[in-house]
């Protein structure tokens, strides 16, 4: 389900391809080391102020710091919600271990967690064919959070499990769409090279007849309206109090541009997806009626693993910048962009009335960010630059929804990213959020890797409340959610899990848990249709708002801090 890259990208010691022996070795060198530089700094912080340089030592890593329960509003609370893991509802259709996920949803609830989010995998309710759906394995399932008194985010996953990062399971979408697709393989995004990509449907075929009748947004449409109907009774009860509709690989409204599967590594700038029949045909439609029936679509741009300098397209003076590599790239985001818009239209129509938000995740495509091209993000789709901005007209397409906007990576920093990949994450969330603030819409937010420490934690913390806490009312900016990836046996071990259980207080405000908190109003329909040339109007790039420089209500103390980034940086150096 993350949106980052393998490798040097995270800091866990797991996803660096180290065996355990070999990673039972490293970490006890680099322990010995860190705690040898640690010592040697606690000890300078302690010499400093025996000769009155400083006033005061910092405070113990154990101890949490910022504002109490008496003196906060309720506006500053974020509720903080936990990702499932991907395989609860098992592929054939049953909800296995019920006794481990109840003493898990039990902790918790314990420990002030507002709920859960889930995939309902396409793959597994509609599997047996058209229209025959099973939602008897997720019903069970949503009884047992609903009993435990946690709420829930419920993802429409239109796209397959596997072959991104963190995908360890395997989930196909349904058999008899993908044997449709092999009698016609253009119902899949396809690279330059004809390879098809399987994940999900091309949004070429959106509207086009070609499952059993049906379009591919009226399947979307009838899955959804079928978990309306058989979901009804914890719908009317606030049980589910989110419906995120998948709206493309990893369930984010993105091309396929960067997969696992087909060799895509960290930081390739990934591949165009528009290469079937049906999106050839589209383009060709499109600069015809723009007078140069001579253009075609690109044959300059690459590979999956290449850096932008290496290419025509994304080179210096590249394709990028004339008026044909323009067209092209206003035109494949453009037809992302009504893609969503119509999906989105859709699950309005189906809620509507319903006391749920309906949200859709943007990727976090940070690698390249700080170079010209923003060639990654271009490639998924995102036609942003340092003098274009990408993520305003789908904050715009997705306000006309009522829509909430959830985006990734709120975990990283530059210094965590490899110098080469020219990665900019804290500006690229800075971006995002600004531009669904300033659209007047709610964001929300996922980390990309699991991380149990309070570096990462207090990440995440400024980027829910940028300006702080207010004691007064409510914050000048604040995200509307946070949703933690992912539910494990390693989250709930003792200390990882008492960090947490800190991480989620502090997104709180320090308040107590609020059950009440998280009431949508009843969806209303969406708004008038917004024309192409608003939504460009819209890409006019504007200063993100800005940033206090740290979270006013930090996990730990600077020693703990400075031990999280030293162990980071020592796995990060492998």
């Amino acid at each position: 389900m993350a949106s980052i890259g393998t490798s040097k990208l995270g800091v866990m010691p797991e996803v660096m391809g180290f065996s355990h022996q070999e990673l039972s070795l490293v970490m006890f060198k680099k322990f010995k080391l860190a705690r040898k530089q640690l010592l040697h700094q606690n000890l300078t912080f302690t010499n400093r102020r025996k000769n009155g340089i400083t006033r005061a030592i910092a405070p113990e890593a154990t101890k949490a710091t910022g504002a109490t329960s008496s003196s906060v509003p309720l506006a500053n609370y974020v509720p903080v919600y936990v990702m499932l893991p991907l395989d609860v509802i098992s592929l054939d259709n049953v909800f296995r271990n019920q006794d481990k996920c109840e003493k898990q949803f039990k902790e918790l609830r314990a420990a002030g967690v507002d709920g859960i989010m889930v995939d309902v995998w396409w793959g597994i309710v509609e599997a047996n064919g058209p229209r025959q759906y099973d939602w008897s394995a997720y019903r069970s399932l949503f009884q047992l959070v609903q009993k435990t008194g946690l709420k829930i985010q419920a993802i429409m996953s239109f796209h397959q499990c596997g072959g991104n990062i963190g995908d360890d399971v395997f989930i196909p979408i349904p058999k008899w769409v993908l044997a449709i697709g092999e009698n016609n393989p253009d119902v899949f995004y396809t690279n330059r090279a004809g390879t098809r990509n399987k994940e999900c449907l091309s949004l070429a075929v959106d509207n086009q007849p070609l499952f059993e009748s049906r379009t591919a947004v009226q399947m979307y449409s009838d899955y959804m309206r079928s978990f309306r109907e058989n979901m009804s009774d914890f719908l009317e009860a606030g049980s589910i109090v989110d419906i995120e509709v998948g709206l493309g690989p990893a369930g984010e409204l993105r091309y396929p541009s960067y997969t696992q599967s087909q060799g895509w590594k960290f930081p390739g700038i990934g591949e165009f997806q528009c290469y079937d029949k049906y999106m050839r045909t589209d383009f060709k439609e499109a600069a015809t009626n723009a007078g140069y029936p001579q253009w075609d679509l690109p044959d300059d741009a690459g590979t999956y693993n290449d850096i932008p300098v290496k290419t025509g397209f994304f080179g210096p003076n590249g394709t990028y910048l004339t008026e044909k590599g323009k067209f092209f790239l206003t035109w494949y985001s453009s037809k992302l962009l009504l893609h969503g818009d119509q999906i989105l239209d859709e699950a309005n129509k189906v809620f509507l009335g319903c006391k749920v938000k309906l949200s859709a995740k943007v990727a976090g495509i940070h690698w390249w960010y700080k170079d010209a091209s923003h060639a990654a993000e271009l490639t998924s789709g995102y036609y942003n630059l340092d003098n274009r901005d990408g993520y305003r007209p789908i904050a715009r397409m997705m306000s006309r929804h009522h829509g909430t906007l959830n985006f990734t990576c709120l975990e990283m920093r530059n210094s965590e990213q490899p110098a080469y990949a020219k990665s900019g994450p804290q500006e690229l969330v800075q971006q995002v959020l600004s531009v669904g603030w300033k659209e007047n819409i709610d964001v929300a937010g996922e980390n990309a890797l699991s991380r149990y420490d309070g570096y990462a934690y207090n990440q995440i913390l400024l980027n829910a409340r940028p300006n702080g806490i207010n004691k007064s009312g409510p914050p000048k900016l604040k995200m509307a959610g946070l949703t933690y990836l992912r539910l494990s046996d390693k989250l709930l071990q003792k200390r990882n899990f008492n960090t947490f259980k800190t991480f989620v207080k502090k997104m709180h405000a320090d308040l107590d848990y609020c059950p009440e908190y998280e009431k949508p109003a009843p969806l209303s329909r969406s708004k008038r249709e917004i024309s192409m040339d608003e939504l460009v109007t819209a890409t006019q790039r504007t200063k993100p708002f800005p940033w206090d420089e740290q979270t006013d209500a930090r996990i730990g103390g600077i020693l703990a801090e400075y031990w999280d980034r030293l162990l980071n940086k020592f796995f990060l150096s492998n």
